[in-house]
């Protein structure tokens, strides 16, 4: 079945298309008409449409303009135009706009007879690649994971007579770069959530770097960063700090970590693990991480913690994450109250964080002026309580928050904000990415890309996310038992609400309630 919209502000031409398609293609299309370009958009960002017929010269939106808006929210969809013009101009802009064909009016029947079918033999290889894109992608999630594993414990406990090294690296499509092994302990690990905890891990150490991840072993994951980059070892240290820190604040706070040095011949990757556990088990019992060569923890690098803190908090104030701004201004305000004893030097971190955070908020919203901004150095000055400076920062910091907030929600995605507003109105109900793509007539791997394209975020994490920020609100404000916000907030299981909840925020529902 094929979805045609036909569009054209001439309800004659209308009528004398869809009679023409229906009586050669029936039983084989479904037609939905608009007749202006504001009514087919609105169609489009409601239905699954295949084919759209468009008329280029009507009155308010014109038809290239139609075309222009519904390839950037159905960039998929095959579009036709129809015009009475055989002028070069339209047809070169429609071509440019990825136009499928370009029909000129009196419409000859067979040429749309003829066009029509072309369009559906496109669709339906479009369609038999996706299928066969989905169920590769699917099977290669679930072989790839038990192969990486397969590897770290060859690594780990291999008999050199039976470990084809060189048949892994090819299938994992990796040459002779250098390599880092990596020991994780990680708190709180049980039966119940390991499968999705793991799952989490994953998808951080390969947001940016190839690594290859071993399944649990207890409560511990070993991984192999491959250098693909060439890094520097100093480069390459920075980035695992990078990537231990997101874990800390994604998955678990506490976590121990050892690495090993850099290698470069992989005839050390027993030598490298055995280093990389050492290094673990110097750890303090409450997390930490330690490298290879270095007695150092990372705790005591408060420089790079301070760096490391900024971009995550520079990185949730793009994203518009109040809750995730707070959490690393929270910490940044620690670490600095901690490593600066100057009361000048603390100012000057702050109005350089002032600073930092202005500017991005111009990046997003060109438009932004702020009046109070030309008065911070002088406020800062004439303060001398590091509380006050801090209420302060915070304050501004969230004025810039709503700016790009406000600026998001206009120019965002017609479907992310229809499938945030299902989430908002149904946190309570178990949600899947399946029900919300079927909500917003959309597929659910295409909806999972827009989620990371436009939040920055996959749909899961913003899902838990939101019923976080729901849990803490109702613990704030009203007088629900833990079990009952639980439930209120999509959960089942109150001591995996209560785990997750301790996770992000450091605290127990309860003790975070206590302390409000």
């Amino acid at each position: 079945m094929y979805n045609i919209l036909i569009t054209d502000d001439e309800q004659i031409a209308v009528d004398s298309l869809s009679f023409i398609i229906n009586k050669n293609f029936e039983g084989q299309i479904k037609i939905t008409t608009a007749l202006s370009g504001t009514e087919a958009l609105e169609i489009v960002s409601k239905e699954n449409i295949d084919i759209i017929f468009m008329d280029i010269n009507m009155p308010g939106l014109n038809g290239l303009e139609t075309v222009s808006c519904i390839k950037k929210l159905k960039p998929d969809t095959v579009t036709i135009i129809l015009s009475a013009f055989d002028r070069f101009q339209y047809a070169q802009e429609a071509m440019n706009l990825g136009v499928f064909k370009y029909i000129t009016k009196p419409v000859n029947r067979n040429i749309l007879i003829q066009t029509i079918r072309s369009a559906m033999d496109f669709i339906d290889s479009k369609r038999g690649k996706q299928n066969e894109d989905l169920e590769f992608h699917k099977k290669l999630d679930f072989v790839s994971p038990m192969i990486e594993s397969d590897f770290i414990f060859a690594c780990i406990y291999n008999n050199e007579s039976d470990f084809n090294l060189e048949s892994y690296l090819e299938y994992f499509s990796i040459d002779s770069y250098s390599y880092m092994f990596c020991c994780m302990e990680f708190p709180n690990i049980n039966a119940d959530n390991k499968h999705k905890t793991y799952l989490q891990i994953r998808d951080i150490l390969n947001k940016e770097h190839r690594c290859l991840v071993s399944s649990f072993m207890m409560n511990r994951i070993v991984f192999l960063y491959s250098n693909l980059d060439r890094l520097s070892e100093e480069a390459a240290i920075n980035d695992l700090k990078s990537i231990y820190s997101t874990l800390c604040f994604n998955i678990s706070s506490g976590i121990r970590a050892g690495i090993s040095k850099l290698h470069s011949d992989w005839v050390m990757l027993k030598p490298s693990y055995n280093e990389a556990l050492s290094c673990l088990n110097k750890t303090e019992a409450s997390g930490g991480i330690i490298f290879a060569g270095s007695i150092q923890n990372q705790e005591e690098n408060t420089s790079d913690d301070l760096n490391e803190i900024k971009k995550k908090l520079y990185s949730r104030l793009k994203q518009g994450d109040s809750n995730g701004l707070s959490a690393f201004f929270e910490l940044y305000s620690k670490q600095i109250e901690q490593q600066e004893k100057d009361l000048n030097k603390i100012k000057n971190a702050f109005f350089e964080l002032i600073v930092t955070a202005r500017n991005l908020t111009v990046e997003i919203a060109s438009n932004f002026l702020s009046d109070s901004f030309d008065n911070v150095f002088s406020s800062l000055s004439a303060e001398n309580d590091f509380q006050m400076l801090k209420v302060f920062v915070q304050k501004t910091l969230m004025e810039y928050l709503s700016v790009i907030i406000n600026t998001r929600e206009h120019s965002e995605n017609p479907i992310i904000k229809k499938a945030c507003e299902y989430i908002d109105k149904n946190l309570s109900q178990d949600i899947s990415l399946d029900q919300v793509a079927s909500h917003v007539n959309v597929s659910t791997f295409y909806l999972s890309k827009l989620f990371k394209e436009e939040k920055n975020i996959t749909f899961v994490n913003f899902l838990t996310d939101k019923r976080l920020d729901k849990s803490r609100t109702l613990l704030k404000q009203s007088n629900l038992s833990i079990k009952e916000i639980t439930s209120e907030c999509g959960w089942n299981d109150q001591n995996y609400f209560s785990r997750i909840f301790k996770n992000k925020y450091g605290l127990t529902p309860s003790e975070y309630r206590s302390e409000i």
